[in-house]
C-alpha cells in the first residue's frame, strides 16, 4: 500500500498565543478509514454515472441515435439522473467520507451494522436511480434541489437512498468524536463537521414535515417543488459547512497561516448553524405553499450562510497570498481551493442580480454548487494518501480543477449574459426562443463552458482512479 505523506514546502511554527492555529482534519482510526474508502468508492461511481448520463444527454439530441434510446422525453429524464448523481449522491458520499473519519471507534455490532447499512442503502438507491430510466421511465419533473422522474422505480430508489442518508446522519450524530474543552484548529473543524450533520438532520426533518402537511390535489410539478423547497435549503447549509471545512483544511495543507483563531472559526460555524434552525420556524409560522414560507428559507440561507462565508474567504485569501512555489503534490490542492472560491463568490454575486425567472437563477446555483464541488475535490486529493492511496500530482491533477472550474465559469457567464435578455430557465432547444445575436452568443458560451466542465469532471475521475489503483486492498477488505 502506498502510505507516503505530503508535507508543505515550509514548516509551520509551533502554535502559541501569537501564532495562527493549525486547521488539520483528524485522520480517524483504521476502521473509520476503511469506511471512508467505501464512501469514496461510491462518490467515484456517482461521478462516473453522472458523466455517462451527460453523454446520453448529447445522444438524446442526436438525430438517428436517439431512436435507440427509451421512448419519451429521454433528454429531460437523463438530465434528472445526471443532476441527482452529480449533486445529491456525490455530496452525500463525500459527507460520508468526512463524517466517517470523525467517528469514535465503532465497537458494538449495532454501530458497525448501522455503518454498513447506511452505505449499502445509499449505494443501492443510487444504482436504482441510474437504472430507473431504462426499466420504468416516466415524465421528468425539474423540481429545484431534487429533480424527479415520475415512476415507481425512481421514487423507490430515491426512498432507499434517503433511508441510507438518514442512517448515515444518525450514526454521525450519535458516534462523532467530541470536540473537547480546549478548542484547537482540529476541534474547530470537528465542530464544522458536527454542524453539517445537524443541518442534514434538519433537512431530512423538513422533507418529512413537508410530506406530512402537503396539500392534496396538486400537479406533480407543484407537489415536488413544495416538497423539496424547505429541506433543499437546509441541505445547502450542510454543503456550505463542508466547503468551509475544506477551505480551511486545504489552506493549511498548502502551508498557509490562517489569521483566524479556532474560537472565531467555531463562532462562524455556529452562525451558519443558527441559520439552519430558521427551517422549522418557517414550517411553524407559515403554510408550506405560501410565498412567505418560501421567502423565509431564502432569507435564512442568504443571511446565515453569508455571515459565515465572507470572513473565511478573506482569511483564506490572506493565507494563500504569500505562498509562491509549492511542492508538486500541493499544487492541485491550491488549484482546487482557488477555483472553488472563485466559482462560489461568482455564484453569490450573480445571485444578487436575479430579477425574475430566467437563466440567471441556474447561473447563481451552478456557481455555488460547483464552488462546493471543487472544494470537496481538493479535499479528496488531500485525503487520498491518508486513506492508503497515492497522492495525485502531475499535469493532469493540476489541470483538472482549472478545466472544471474554468468551464463552469464560462457556463455561468453565458447564462448570466443570456439572462440579461430574459432567456427562460428549464427550457431547451427551440423552446428557448433565441431571437437576437446576443442571446445566441450567450447560450453558445454556456454550451462551450458546459462541455469543458464535463471534461474536467471526467478528468477528476481519471486522476482519482489512477491514484486508487496503487492500493492492493479489495472492495471486500474495504467493507469488512
Amino acid at each position: 500500500m502506498n502510505t507516503h505523506t505530503v508535507t508543505p514546502h515550509h514548516t509551520l511554527a509551533p502554535v502559541t498565543a501569537s501564532t495562527p492555529a493549525r486547521y488539520a482534519l483528524a485522520q480517524g482510526t483504521t476502521a473509520s478509514r476503511a469506511l471512508a474508502r467505501a464512501w469514496l468508492g461510491l462518490a467515484l461511481l456517482a461521478l462516473l454515472g453522472s458523466g455517462l448520463f451527460s453523454v446520453l444527454l448529447v445522444l438524446a439530441r442526436t438525430p438517428g441515435i436517439n431512436a435507440f434510446l427509451p421512448e419519451g422525453d429521454f433528454f429531460r429524464v437523463a438530465l434528472v439522473v445526471h443532476v441527482d448523481l452529480s449533486v445529491l449522491v456525490w455530496f452525500v458520499a463525500v459527507a460520508g467520507i468526512l463524517w466517517s473519519l470523525n467517528l469514535r471507534p465503532l465497537t458494538s455490532p449495532l454501530t458497525r451494522g448501522a455503518a454498513r447499512l447506511a452505505w449499502v442503502l445509499c449505494a443501492a438507491g443510487a444504482l436504482g436511480m441510474a437504472l430507473a430510466p431504462f426499466v420504468d421511465t416516466g415524465p421528468a419533473i425539474m423540481a429545484n434541489y431534487i429533480p424527479m422522474i415520475e415512476s415507481t422505480a425512481f421514487k423507490a430508489a430515491l426512498l432507499i437512498f434517503g433511508a441510507g442518508s438518514l442512517a448515515l446522519v444518525l450514526l454521525t450524530m450519535s458516534c462523532a468524536v467530541p470536540i473537547g474543552p480546549a478548542v484547537d484548529g482540529t476541534g474547530a473543524l470537528r465542530f464544522g463537521l458536527h454542524a453539517s450533520a445537524v443541518a442534514a438532520a434538519v433537512a431530512i426533518l423538513a422533507f418529512g414535515w413537508s410530506l406530512a402537511v402537503m396539500p392534496t390535489g396538486l400537479p406533480p410539478e407543484a407537489h415536488y417543488e413544495i416538497l423539496y423547497w424547505g429541506g433543499g435549503h437546509a441541505l445547502q447549509f450542510t454543503w456550505t459547512l463542508l466547503m468551509l471545512v475544506a477551505w480551511l483544511a486545504l489552506a493549511q495543507a498548502c502551508g498557509g497561516r490562517i489569521p483566524l483563531s479556532p474560537r472565531i472559526v467555531l463562532l462562524l460555524f455556529s452562525l451558519a448553524l443558527v441559520g439552519v434552525f430558521v427551517t422549522p420556524l418557517a414550517y411553524l409560522m407559515y403554510d408550506i405553499s405560501s410565498v412567505e414560507h418560501r421567502h423565509m428559507h431564502t432569507w435564512a440561507m442568504r443571511i446565515g450562510g453569508g455571515m459565515a462565508i465572507a470572513p473565511v474567504v478573506l482569511a483564506v485569501v490572506v493565507a494563500l497570498a504569500p505562498l509562491r512555489r509549492l511542492a508538486p503534490p500541493l499544487r492541485p490542492l491550491r488549484a482546487a481551493l482557488m477555483a472553488s472560491m472563485l466559482l462560489f463568490v461568482a455564484g453569490g454575486l450573480i445571485g444578487l442580480t436575479i430579477n425574475g425567472s430566467n437563466v440567471r437563477i441556474p447561473a447563481h446555483y451552478h456557481g455555488s454548487i460547483v464552488g462546493v464541488t471543487l472544494a470537496l475535490m481538493g479535499l479528496i486529493y488531500w485525503l487520498l494518501p491518508r486513506l492508503g492511496y497515492a497522492a495525485p500530482s502531475g499535469r493532469l491533477a493540476l489541470l483538472q480543477p482549472w478545466l472544471y472550474g474554468g468551464g463552469q465559469l464560462l457556463h455561468i457567464v453565458g447564462l448570466m449574459w443570456s439572462g440579461g435578455y430574459g432567456v427562460q430557465r428549464k427550457v431547451a432547444g427551440t423552446e428557448q426562443v433565441l431571437r437576437s445575436t446576443g442571446e445566441i452568443a450567450g447560450m453558445g458560451l454556456m454550451g462551450l463552458g458546459g462541455l469543458l466542465a464535463i471534461a474536467g469532471g471526467l478528468l477528476f475521475a481519471v486522476v482519482l482512479i489512477g491514484a486508487m489503483r496503487t492500493t492492493a486492498e479489495s472492495w471486500k477488505d474495504t467493507l469488512a
